[in-house]
């Protein structure tokens, strides 16, 4: 199958250091390489990939200092995919919505995967100006906010089986690893860490937006000597840094869309304390791979039971569920279905009659 794989230029696929969508994409753009598709990929310069790398910019464009504004780059890029879209069976869209104008007619080759959360406000009218876009989501629960869209599936990340190995637990610290927000509950991190009397090492980027957040907030709370900031860190320093936790805290504050790091974690056998959140109840198997909790209080009490979860069993449950072969065996058979979608039924919207929209698979 010829598929292109467009990607945002904020980082890098693979991204040097955080990143999530980006990370996403370029495993999946890999293993579809491996499986023997002829894939091209619309990513930043600094891309490494085994696939034809199409690149609108030199270098992802959060580590560009030149780039003050990231719109017309992608549009650049949107350009780039148009005009070659004849080319590819199937053009797999990771860029929120910015090509759904460009794209409508081009409905029957493209899927896009919702990375981000569904539940603003302003997103309703978009979906209901392109009901034909195909839409996968990366958990059942992201998709709530919007369960009239053209969803064709779900499907969970996944991560090269080899990317991490089977850690020790023997570190005697707690991981948090992600951005400084206030959604991703750094300061809930450090109240558990505090209350249960064990380390905390921080793996954090903080966005210009969250400075002052940091700056007020976080940066106060960590003149105590059991936490230690260390920043932003890439892959290879994750397979130590989550490996030897004795577990990651993960207490979102927002409908988290899936929560990668979760997955990191359970790849190193790491067991994950969550709140009951956004996609966590389907990714996390209570008991098995971590614990839900709905608080900190609740959190402190799971800890030590946590310490005492099977690593072994955590790293078999995300062989099971989350490797990069079962999501793109997964893409692979949505990109079969947007193919066959061939039949179409008449769709009334704002009163005018849409005939090139798909029927709806999943709408409620």
């Amino acid at each position: 199958m010829r598929i292109a794989q467009v990607a945002p230029l904020y980082e890098s696929c693979p991204p040097q250091l955080y990143g999530g969508s980006e990370r996403v994409v370029s495993y999946v753009t890999e293993e579809l390489v491996r499986q023997g598709h002829e894939v091209t990929l619309f990513a930043s310069g600094d891309s490494r990939t085994e696939a034809i790398l199409r690149a609108p910019c030199d270098r992802a464009l959060r580590l560009c200092p030149e780039c003050m504004d990231p719109l017309p780059y992608h549009l650049v890029m949107l350009n780039h995919v148009a005009r070659s879209a004849d080319i590819f069976d199937i053009i797999h869209f990771h860029i929120d919505q910015l090509h759904f104008p460009l794209f409508a007619p081009l409905w029957d080759k493209t899927l896009t995967t919702t990375h981000g959360r569904l539940d603003l406000p302003d997103l309703p009218i978009l979906f209901r100006e392109f009901p034909m876009m195909p839409l996968v989501s990366i958990s059942e629960a992201q998709r709530a906010p919007l369960r009239r869209a053209s969803w064709y599936g779900t499907v969970h990340h996944g991560l090269p089986a080899d990317l991490y190995t089977l850690g020790r637990g023997d570190g005697g610290y707690l991981a948090f690893i992600g951005r400084i927000s206030p959604e991703k509950g750094v300061d809930k991190a450090i109240e558990i860490a505090r209350r249960a009397g064990i380390p905390l090492k921080i793996a954090a980027k903080v966005d210009k937006v969250d400075l002052d957040y940091y700056n007020t907030k976080i940066q106060p709370l960590m003149k105590e000597p059991s936490l230690e900031f260390i920043g932003e860190i890439g892959e290879r320093e994750k397979r130590d840094f989550l490996g030897q936790a004795m577990a990651l805290l993960f207490p979102i504050d927002w409908p988290e869309p899936f929560g990668l790091v979760t997955i990191e974690a359970m790849a190193n056998g790491t067991p994950v304390v969550a709140w009951r959140r956004g996609a966590v109840p389907e990714v996390l198997d209570h008991g098995v791979t971590g614990f839900i909790v709905d608080g900190v209080d609740e959190a402190v009490a799971a800890l030590p039971r946590a310490a005492t979860l099977d690593r072994r069993a955590i790293r078999r449950r995300f062989e099971e569920r989350f490797t990069v072969e079962r999501m793109a065996r997964d893409y692979v058979a949505l990109y079969k279905d947007v193919l066959r979608s061939s039949s179409m039924i008449p769709v009334v919207v704002n009163d005018i009659v849409d005939a090139t929209a798909p029927e709806r698979r999943d709408a409620a």
